[in-house]
């Protein structure tokens, strides 16, 4: 059987329980309480049971913890899907919300997402949710204001 990860000698068990204590984020607040478990002694199975997690998720963070210190077992942010459409067609779509609905060529008075959807669809060839579409629109720098209704009287 292979040999556990060594941990950093620089690092000692108060080191470790003293930064978990300062953390704000409880995930790491877990990995570090997993490490300091180890450093205190315990198996690799039980500190990765104390830190809710396996034990080849523990050597995971062992590495990381290795490599960055606590810094290191924070969660990093992941970029998400790229949008589906163009720069070029983001700004036509942009041009569009801004001219506002023809009533003849769209249909509508004023566009709704679903409406904007279907618009979308049929003039780029890519389906949106609502939801998707929306978060397009806001990142494009359109809010949601609706005039107030009068009354024609």
């Amino acid at each position: 059987m292979p040999a556990a990860v060594g941990l950093r000698s620089d690092w000692n068990v108060e080191r470790v329980e003293a930064a978990a204590r300062a953390c704000k984020d409880a995930k790491q607040y877990r990995r570090l309480k997993a490490i300091a478990g180890v450093y205190g002694g315990m198996s690799r199975a039980a500190a990765s049971m104390l830190g809710g997690m396996d034990r080849q998720t523990l050597r995971d963070w062992v590495h990381r913890f290795n490599a960055e210190v606590p810094e290191g077992l924070y969660d990093k942010p992941r970029p998400g899907p790229s949008c589906r459409l163009s720069e070029a067609q983001q700004k036509e779509l942009a041009a569009i919300i801004e001219s506002g609905p023809d009533p003849a060529e769209h249909l509508v008075v004023r566009f709704r997402l679903c409406d904007l959807c279907a618009l979308v669809e049929k003039r780029f060839g890519v389906t949106y949710e609502e939801r998707g579409l929306s978060k397009l629109i806001k990142r494009l720098g359109f809010r949601k204001i609706s005039a107030r209704p009068q009354h024609p009287k």
